[in-house]
């Protein structure tokens, strides 16, 4: 019962240690994706605690992310719900 990638019978001892190495590496780069997610936390806190609204600070890091058009969009289609609704 072999599935993708998988060598059955004998002499599967490379594929084996294969799988092992790619396995602890992705362990590893877990570990490291957790202490950056935590580095990135300590920042939001630094900020926090000199006054610095948290939650604009997150939505302005996801807004640079974007593409200037993909940016764009949103803020029209946002606008245009919000005359919509009568938000302005």
């Amino acid at each position: 019962m072999g599935g993708a990638g998988h060598n059955s019978g004998a002499g599967n001892g490379n594929a084996d240690d294969r799988l092992r190495l790619l396995i602890e590496r992705i362990e590893r780069l877990e570990e490291e994706k957790k202490g950056i997610a935590d580095d990135i936390r300590d920042v939001y806190n630094e900020a926090k605690a000199v006054g610095y609204d948290v939650r604009m600070m997150r939505e302005i890091v996801r807004l640079r992310k974007m593409k200037p058009d993909d940016r764009r969009e949103r803020d029209m289609v946002l606008e245009t719900y919000r005359s919509a609704l009568g938000l302005d």
